[in-house]
């Protein structure tokens, strides 16, 4: 009882440091990219990528690797994974040009999608059903810890040591996760060994989220719309095939048969693709409109995931009471409104009311995330656990991107290739609230969804 009750704890323990460093990364470089940008005179269609490059190479590959995961073992995967990741986060520390910066920061999307792929499969293989949400929401709970210390710490680290420190401490931590469990995870867990891998149905995967990403990129030009035509054509074949095989690299009869499961992700998708961006807007607000230092955007920024870490918890524990349609459901409302406010953003807009938003958007966001995870785990059987878990982490890395797309789509339109300076403020701006009022429509669409998932306590 013992031995099983430390092994929990070191489960715990290891894929919580695994999702705070991955956390911590991410919202870390969005402080950092006003700085970056400057020191390497970067565009801000190009700065942007800066933060997409990494969520592509992570959403696009995350599918094939969860099944991979559930042949050939999660355990095996998530050493990988971290492995890459460390790898990655040394080499971005070295880059010597943007576009240096922006091939490796491929390389630790690839290792993200490792982890990403198998972190949630062995949290549930590992804890029966009736701890499951408590477990999940400590998981949260641990991403938002790293998403709130990113800006404070990495505002700190680039005001005084510079942006490459950053780096430079997630490759040490990396290296660190990546020793603990060489030595310590020896547990596996192979759900579907023995089944075939669909590669065809991989790498039709692949083309059609890169089409999407690329035709985005492009618009409004010819080139853009073509892409995405094409990508559209693809996911329609990536559908037909994958629903006619024995092993789909992605069952999509779930989607077709199981109702909670398709709301619960489709709700996903829509919530990071309508809050992802945040970070990434504001802290350009903060510091290019403003006058801030990184530093004190930083501390501003904070304030989002530090109420999303207090308050994952306990809405974890709320869904295993309750309904999650109920508790995700009044999330996203909450969302909305803070999105509606930020929409009517404006040179001047007040500190203190900034803060407060943040922190409306965060208690939204933290009251809606670890329930819906909670009723995509439970609504699917024990050995699709690796292939639901890489559809969890899926779609929110393709709500991200999607989140980006936007953001990257608009600067395309209102600012151009321009490097984004005082003197582009007025364009900034008006791309700002037009990125809002999107992402407002979208969380507005989400409360419906999460609605629609129906039950999954009986």
């Amino acid at each position: 009882m013992n031995q099983d009750r430390n092994f929990k704890l070191f489960i715990i323990s290891i894929t919580s440091l695994a999702s705070f460093l991955i956390a911590f990364m991410s919202s870390a470089i969005n402080i950092a990219l006003p700085v970056i940008g400057q020191e390497f005179h970067s565009g801000a269609v190009l700065l942007s990528w800066l933060a997409t490059a990494y969520i592509l190479t992570a959403a696009v590959l995350l599918i094939p690797f969860g099944k991979l995961s559930d042949i050939y073992g999660r355990s095996k995967f998530l050493k990988i994974g971290i492995f890459i990741f460390t790898a990655g986060s040394f080499l971005c520390a070295l880059s010597g040009s943007d576009t240096e910066l922006l091939i490796f920061r491929l390389v630790q999307g690839l290792g993200s999608s490792f982890i990403f792929a198998s972190i949630t499969a062995v949290l549930v293989s590992a804890f029966p059903v009736n701890e499951r949400g408590k477990i999940l929401g400590i998981n949260v709970t641990a991403v938002y810890i790293g998403l709130s210390s990113g800006p404070f710490i990495g505002g700190i680290i680039t005001h005084n040591i510079g942006w490459r420190y950053i780096f430079y401490l997630s490759a040490l931590i990396g290296a660190a996760i990546f020793i603990l469990i060489m030595f310590k995870l020896g547990t596996e867990w192979k759900e579907a060994e023995g089944e075939k891998f669909d590669l065809t149905g991989s790498v039709i995967y692949v083309m059609s989220l890169t089409l999407i990403m690329l035709g985005l990129t492009y618009l409004p030009g010819f080139h853009g719309i073509a892409l995405l035509v094409i990508s559209a054509f693809v996911i329609y074949a990536f559908f037909k095939i994958e629903s006619g095989k024995e092993y789909p690299v992605f069952n999509v009869k779930v989607f077709i048969s199981n109702r909670t499961f398709t709301f619960s992700s489709l709700s996903a998708l829509i919530n990071y693709s309508a809050t992802f961006a945040i970070t990434f807007l504001m802290s350009i607000y903060l510091q290019n409109v403003e006058g801030l230092t990184a530093q004190h955007a930083g501390l501003i920024l904070v304030t989002q995931p530090l109420i999303m870490a207090a308050f994952s918890p306990f809405a974890g524990r709320l869904s295993d009471k309750f309904e999650p349609q109920i508790v995700s459901s009044a999330g996203m409302a909450i969302l909305t409104i803070g999105l509606i406010i930020f929409a009517f953003i404006n040179t001047g807009y007040g500190l203190e009311l900034i803060i407060l938003n943040l922190a409306l958007v965060g208690f939204g966001f933290a009251l809606f995330s670890s329930p819906n995870a909670n009723a995509i785990m439970s609504s699917v059987e024990k050995k699709y656990y690796g292939v639901a878990s890489s559809t969890l982490a899926s779609v929110r890395m393709i709500g991200q991107m999607f989140s980006m797309g936007i953001v990257i789509v608009i600067f395309t339109l209102l600012i151009g290739k321009s490097v984004i300076t005082p003197g582009h403020n007025v364009s900034f701006m008006h791309s700002l609230r037009l990125a809002f009022i999107i992402f407002s429509v979208l969380s507005f669409i989400g409360i419906f969804t999460s609605l629609f998932r129906g039950k999954i306590h009986n």
